[in-house]
């Protein structure tokens, strides 16, 4: 596959949205075709299945849920992620494997093997090119994404969070040619303007478009 694929990953309430949306429009305005996906969701499958996780009126077993996102990725990894990359086209995709990683495996405490195992078989071996882990302090971003209401996932305890954002710390350790942490403090504008950085010069980010701009 000759396209590129870029995650944006974190935990709840550090701009993951907003940023994979600056970010696609940035690389198309470069003149690159991008597919911009999130997670889950990104199909009519998927969005069925995102109903059903972040329902507050919905309770489920941690395998149950870990079982949810695999499906969910499984099918957004075969109708719209491989063939995207197969035309040569960058895909932006906010959270993938890594979140199942983090919320499922630190977060719930399930088994590391089990949850890489289940990663392995819904995305066929599809790794990123490039992740950017945003990181802001836990109470902070709660704070932020508990405004307008908590969804499921949300509404979760504060050690919950605390130990989702280890699990991807401990991710960006074991990984950091792929894996590289944003501070997503500030401004919208100056969140983006690291996250544009980053992607002009990691070296799956710079080879997404035929001329990177310097600015």
């Amino acid at each position: 596959m000759s396209g590129q694929f870029i995650t944006i990953e974190g935990g709840e309430g550090v701009g993951k949205s907003t940023q994979a949306r600056l970010l696609a429009e940035r690389l198309r305005e470069t003149g690159s075709v991008v597919v911009e996906v999130r997670e889950p969701g990104g199909t009519p499958t998927g969005d069925r299945v995102r109903e059903i996780l972040l329902d507050p009126a919905v309770t489920m077993s941690a395998r149950t849920e870990l079982l949810l996102y695999e499906a969910a990725r499984s099918e957004l990894t075969a109708t719209v992620i491989v063939p995207a990359l197969s035309r040569g086209e960058i895909v932006v995709c906010d959270r993938f494997f890594d979140s199942s990683t983090a919320y499922q495996g630190y977060g719930r405490g399930l088994n590391a093997d089990l949850v890489r195992t289940l990663n392995l078989a819904a995305t066929a071996g599809v790794c990123p090119d490039l992740t950017i882990l945003l990181r802001l302090e836990t109470g902070e971003a709660l704070r932020r994404a508990t405004t307008g209401g908590a969804d499921r996932i949300e509404a979760e305890s504060l050690e919950f969070h605390r130990a989702v954002i280890e699990g991807f710390a401990a991710i960006a350790e074991a990984e950091p040619a792929r894996v590289v942490t944003v501070d997503a403090s500030g401004t919208v504008d100056e969140v983006a303007a690291r996250v544009w950085n980053v992607v002009g010069t990691h070296p799956a980010g710079e080879h997404a478009v035929d001329e990177w701009p310097q600015s």
